[in-house]
């Protein structure tokens, strides 16, 4: 087990932990969290020994061997698979050792090579590491292309494979989600439940954490707190403890209440769309999440925009790319006032590329995009430098915007309003290319509500926003008047903040009638078709959505009163069967789910079995293991998800007849 004892660690003058104690056990599943700068990297470097602490003990077994994603951009002609196979350290020093055992002549140093080669699966390792880069959305073609040739998001997850492929005791992951879309992080989520090791993960989505995670370690004020449970857990025992402390209870109160104002707006429109329905278990969250943000002090929200243009946009045979390559095609849209659209897709399919040319940072290669009278755009870039002078500080960009845009303000007006945003005293004046990502994300977050668009285009807006700020985020979203067009790939602001989904596929954009969840679903059906050189099923077109009563609120409605006897028999039994007859109407479609998924589950497990039988069998190649591990994830993946639901139908039919 890892141990530390009364560790103090500074960063320069910056004090990190001040004798800090924790223990990590084997084999668990730790999140590490804290906000952006309060040292979760400057932890992993102690881990690593990149760096030493000023006093204290750490203690960690030496002969556990460390697998850790390489913060820096990879520059070689290796190919990729080749690439990823020399982060598997046992089999590249067995190599090594029989490439000298050879060159020396030593025939029982080749023996003994040859055994270590044995052990670290050298006879099936490249197949792995192929089903490795599949899994992280890697084409067939490109397995064996060179790391220069790929672009630096994909290089990154060469970088997290090449982790992975090492057999680590202790897995260390900074941020793995970054650049990946829904069907990697889906994958990733499989393969990291069945990884056997310490894991210790710092992460922002809260998503992921809650899914692979069994364990919180929370880093706030130097400190290290331990939590059992993930993410989820963590928010409700910290809620717990922080409403404890009377000299917060003020503060709280009107966290509260602003959340309570943005819970009664919402619930307005509950009804309106089936994916609305994940947003009340949100928002039953954010109720019991108001003592936690009271720890965090920044908040924003967005003004009132002077006007709401209805359309705001209007598309017509919209064909974007850059130059002389079309990326998407044929757009036909309107965007409305008040909308919520989420933009949903594959990375490299155009999510980016339609949304810069809606901002107008791309000119259009084709059709029209007529724009309402009055339309004010705040673009949220994905890359901040698109639209930061790095050389000039906040206050020069807050003056700039101003000066250009309006509305006209004094220097002392400015000041004031970037101190909203955790800007104050001389970090006004600091050249942007100094700030660290979340600094900067927060820069162009104050420029943004400065603008007071009507409509905002938010490319990736969480990439380096911590946890609290992610929160303050998603509630400014939820009370902005005008219109919302986000691209992300943080799954709890989607769910908290809309109410449709786009889905740019193929060259396209079609409108996607369903939630995350059957979005994921269907990108599981993409791949297994796929996989098996079948044609991809088209996007869910599910029945017209009739609105189910949330178990919060059933809970709050009153019981209704049980049958009296009418003291004839004949008439008592007829009201029991009536009512036996109801409850069966009443939950005969969800034990028709439960059966439908009973079936797919027992398929699901025999696919599994039949996989497992022929990767044992040693007979396959190198190509055939690497589909049959692909397969096997995904088939694992789903079967996760299929259980999930079991259980929340179990539920539900267990609340029905408790009614009765």
């Amino acid at each position: 087990m890892i141990t530390l004892r009364n560790i103090t660690l500074r960063r320069g003058v910056k004090v990190v932990l001040q004798n800090a104690n924790l223990v990590l056990q084997p084999g668990e599943k730790v999140g590490l969290i804290g906000r952006n700068g309060a040292g979760k990297s400057s932890l992993f470097s102690l881990l690593t020994n990149r760096l030493q602490a000023d006093s204290g003990d750490v203690e960690i077994p030496p002969r556990w061997r460390l697998g850790e994603v390489a913060q820096n951009m990879p520059e070689t002609d290796d190919g990729a698979t080749d690439f990823v196979l020399q982060g598997d350290i046992p089999l590249v020093e067995a190599q090594a050792a029989l490439a000298a055992a050879e060159a020396s002549g030593d025939g029982h140093a080749i023996a003994e090579a040859h055994m270590r080669l044995d052990e670290a699966g050298a006879f099936d390792a490249r197949s792995r590491a192929q089903a490795l880069l599949l899994g992280l959305g890697f084409r067939s073609d490109q397995l064996d292309a060179p790391v220069n040739s790929f672009s630096g998001g994909w290089r990154m997850r060469l970088q997290l494979a090449r982790a992975l492929m090492c057999p680590a005791d202790l897995l260390l992951l900074d941020e793995p989600t970054n650049h990946l879309d829904l069907d990697a992080l889906v994958w990733l989520e499989a393969w990291l439940k069945r990884f056997d090791g310490l894991m210790v993960v710092i992460s922002h989505d809260r998503e992921f954490l809650d899914a692979i995670t069994r364990v919180t370690v929370h880093l706030d004020d130097c400190t290290l707190t331990r939590y059992g449970g993930n993410y989820s857990t963590f928010e409700e025992m910290r809620a717990e403890r922080m409403s404890q402390q009377q000299a917060a209870f003020a503060k709280q109160q009107e966290k509260i209440a602003h959340l309570q104002r943005f819970i009664d707006r919402f619930k307005a429109k509950a009804t309106k769309a089936k994916q609305a329905q994940s947003r009340v278990k949100a928002l039953a969250r954010m109720e019991k999440l108001a003592p936690v943000l009271t720890a965090s002090d920044f908040e924003f929200e967005f003004r009132e925009p002077v006007s709401l243009p209805n359309p705001m946009l209007s598309l017509d045979g919209l064909v974007c790319g850059y130059g002389s390559t079309t990326i998407v095609r044929n757009v036909s849209r309107s965007v409305l006032a008040g909308q919520r659209i989420g933009i949903l897709g594959a990375n490299g399919q155009g999510k980016s590329t339609l949304v810069k040319t809606i901002a107008r940072a791309l000119p259009p290669l084709g059709g029209t995009m007529t724009e309402g009278k009055g339309l004010v755009i705040g673009y949220f870039a994905q890359q901040e430098l698109d639209v930061l002078s790095l050389g000039d500080g906040p206050l020069m960009h807050m003056v700039r915007l101003a000066r250009d845009v309006g509305p006209a303000a004094r220097e002392q007006e400015l000041r004031d309003f970037l101190g909203r945003f955790r800007f104050t005293g001389d970090m006004v004046t600091q050249a942007v290319g100094s700030l660290s990502g979340g600094e900067k994300a927060r820069l162009v977050l104050a420029m943004l509500v400065w603008q007071r668009p009507n409509l905002l285009l938010l490319d990736e807006p969480t990439n380096h926003l911590d946890l609290t700020t992610r929160e303050a985020l998603s509630i400014a979203l939820n009370e902005f008047e005008g219109t919302v067009m986000l691209v992300s790939h943080d799954r709890a602001l989607l769910r908290e903040t809309c109410d449709e989904f786009w889905l740019v596929s193929r060259g396209g954009v079609e409108p996607f009638d369903g939630d995350l969840d059957d979005y994921q679903r269907w990108l599981l059906e993409v791949s297994r078709a796929t996989a098996r050189g079948q044609e991809p099923p088209p996007p869910p077109r599910p029945a017209a959505f009739v609105p189910a009563t949330p178990v919060e609120s059933k809970a709050a409605q009153p019981a209704r009163p049980a049958p009296q006897p009418s003291g004839d028999r004949r008439e008592d039994r007829k009201q029991a069967a009536q009512a036996r007859q109801a409850l069966a109407n009443r939950t005969r479609p969800l034990r028709n789910e439960l059966a439908q998924i009973d079936t797919r589950l027992e398929k699901l497990a025999a696919e599994r079995a039949e996989l497992e039988a022929q990767l044992a069998s040693g007979t396959m190649s190198g190509a055939e293991i690497a589909e049959a591990g692909r397969r096997l994830n995904h088939a694992a993946a789903e079967t996760g998800m299929l259980e999930e639901r079991w259980l929340e139908l179990q539920t539900e039919i267990e609340a029905l007849q408790a009614e009765n």
